[in-house]
């Protein structure tokens, strides 16, 4: 008996890329999140670096936002805290979406040189990922004052 026939087509599929994602290829370390990203879609750059009020946690703010100025600035926001780095991804914090205004779940993993936050209630699976581009500089006026 297959492993498809015990667990289901699903299940397999899942465990599948599971088992492809866990091995040594590509691993990343804590320190790859760091720096300054693009959001998907180039309207902030979000700068990652260890948390000043939490020991051995990553925190991500809002240090370029394309509404700077506007009602809309979301300048100086906090939008992460992963409090542990383990299995090549930052966990067991929150992330913050200043589209709709809620905390949710999250896990930054780092991979190929673009960074994936994940949002998610409950369980990871069910969450949405957005995928950030690293940038060495702020993409240029409006700049965040806060």
């Amino acid at each position: 008996m297959g492993i498809s026939k015990t667990l289901g087509p699903r299940a397999a599929l899942l465990l599948a890329l599971a088992v492809a994602g866990a091995g040594p290829a590509g691993a990343t370390g804590a320190d790859d999140a760091k720096g300054l990203w693009l959001s998907a879609d180039k309207d902030a750059v979000i700068e990652f670096k260890a948390c000043p009020e939490r020991a051995g946690a990553l925190c991500g703010r809002i240090v370029w936002d394309k509404d700077a100025g506007t009602p809309n600035d979301t300048c100086g926001v906090q939008i992460a805290q992963l409090n542990r780095y383990e299995n090549d991804a930052w966990r067991d914090g929150w992330v913050y979406d200043p589209r709709d205004k809620k905390n949710y779940k999250g896990v930054i993993r780092v991979k190929g040189g673009v960074l994936n936050i994940r949002a998610f209630i409950g369980v990871e699976i069910l969450g949405e990922t957005e995928q950030m581009t690293r940038t060495d500089a702020l993409p240029g006026t409006p700049v965040c004052k806060k």
